[in-house]
């Protein structure tokens, strides 16, 4: 779709922006066969490490998606990579006790640290920039508070960070709106479509079998294997992976009940000078802010565009409509750019959970990892990791998050209808500055 009115440039598409600039490799499907070893429902990142660890064991493999092959936030989302696992440990040391609280927390700086570790060991070429991440305070209380917490860190969950005082703020941001902030170094970014085609390609040269455009229908028990019925047809499987995450549909009603879906949208500008550019982010970092309803944005890898993302509508809603909503934040953000327009607009669904915690293990016979609650890059790379070492019984699959309970509420059966009311809180709450 094309635009030339308004703040819409002329090259504007409602489409992802990776697509355009980092397409996926032509990768010929397979054809659908009648039994195999392993069969993992989902192309993104988890489902494709962990495919990655079957096949390379030898284990006959097959990926199907119910869209294009990365269709899903693996493809969609912002290439920020950080290790926000979302309880406190105060709060999760109630739950499980302070060892096992601890031990949870350190499972997000060790996702990261395996993900560049990945990105080295296969040589992956995906844009990876190491120059951390801007977390901004949206007003003085949060600021304080971060201050607080970045000088009074536990033992085993520092992270290297600097507080930047609103006074010189504009060293890392060109932007008065906020209170200051503080560079956190261990984060980082990537081009997420370029790293997900390198984990397709391996996976294919693995030996694993890839298969879009392929809907699961249901997965039955059948002695020992499973039963996957799916529009082109019936697969037995000794060994079946749920990787849908925010994608997860009717056919797996026990996960559908688990998971949140949340639509979070982007926009990318137009082309942008590269004096407004280095004005606008100076030290090419990641950003994001303090506020319940986060803000979060980049500057394209050949820093030229603003990638800019958030939630902006009490419900899901077109990108088109998110665009002018999103547009009008970037500008109160950066009024020197308040005749900006945009190129791109895309939505993509990330999958919360009822504990905001990520999960991995086995239900019903069925191995799964899933509920990255928005930080998912390094997480899925990592659980996804693990999940293939689980279908092999290795022992270097456990992981802290092992038996933590899967939990759902009554009444959710898939259908955030408690959303839209859950938005306008945190709305609020963000408003008045808690």
């Amino acid at each position: 779709m094309t635009s030339t009115g308004g703040i819409f440039a002329e090259d504007y598409r409602d489409k992802v922006y990776w697509w355009d600039h980092s397409p996926a490799p032509q990768i010929e499907p397979a054809t659908l066969p009648n039994k195999t070893d392993v069969l993992v429902i989902g192309s993104g990142y988890t489902g494709l490490c962990a495919a990655l660890q079957t096949a390379r064991a030898g284990r006959d493999t097959l990926v199907l998606d119910a869209a294009a092959l990365g269709h899903g936030c693996s493809t969609r989302n912002g290439g920020q990579v950080t290790n926000m696992l979302k309880p406190s440990l105060a709060g999760l040391g109630r739950q499980y006790g302070a060892e096992k609280a601890l031990k949870i927390l350190q499972e997000g700086p060790a996702s990261m640290k395996f993900l560049k570790e990945l990105i080295a060991e296969e040589a992956i070429d995906c844009d990876l920039r190491t120059n951390g991440k801007f977390r901004a305070a949206h007003n003085r209380a949060q600021y304080e508070a971060m201050a607080r917490q970045y000088a009074n860190q536990t033992k085993g969950l520092e992270q290297q960070a600097d507080m930047v005082p609103r006074s010189e703020q504009r060293r890392e941001i060109g932007s008065d709106l906020y209170y200051g902030g503080a560079v956190v170094h261990a984060h980082f970014a990537l081009d997420p479509a370029k790293y997900h085609s390198a984990l397709l390609l391996r996976a294919e040269a693995a030996g694993a079998r890839l298969i879009g455009n392929c809907a699961v229908r249901d997965v039955r028990p059948d002695g020992p294997e499973f039963q996957v019925r799916t529009e082109r047809g019936t697969v037995r499987a000794r060994d079946v992976v749920v990787a849908t995450n925010g994608y997860t549909d009717k056919a797996l009603p026990w996960f559908r009940r688990r998971v949140i879906p949340i639509g979070s949208y982007m926009i990318a500008t137009e082309r942008l000078p590269q004096d407004t550019i280095r004005e606008l982010i100076p030290n090419d970092r990641i950003v994001t802010d303090s506020r319940k309803l986060v803000y979060y944005y980049r500057t394209s890898p050949d820093r030229r565009r603003i990638l800019f993302g958030g939630r902006v509508s009490l419900r899901e809603t077109d990108p088109r409509i998110s665009a002018p909503l999103l547009r009008a934040e970037l500008v109160r953000l950066f009024p020197q750019i308040e005749d900006v327009k945009l190129s791109y607009s895309w939505m993509g669904y990330v999958a919360f959970t009822f504990d905001s915690m990520p999960h991995i293990g086995k239900s019903e016979g069925l191995y799964f990892a899933t509920g990255y609650c928005g930080s998912g890059i390094a997480t899925a790379s990592y659980l996804g990791t693990k999940l293939g070492l689980k279908v092999l019984g290795s022992p270097d699959a456990a992981t802290a998050l092992d038996a933590t309970g899967f939990s759902t509420r009554p009444y959710y059966y898939g259908n955030p209808w408690f959303l839209a009311p859950t938005v306008h809180y945190y709305r609020l709450r963000d408003r008045i500055g808690r």
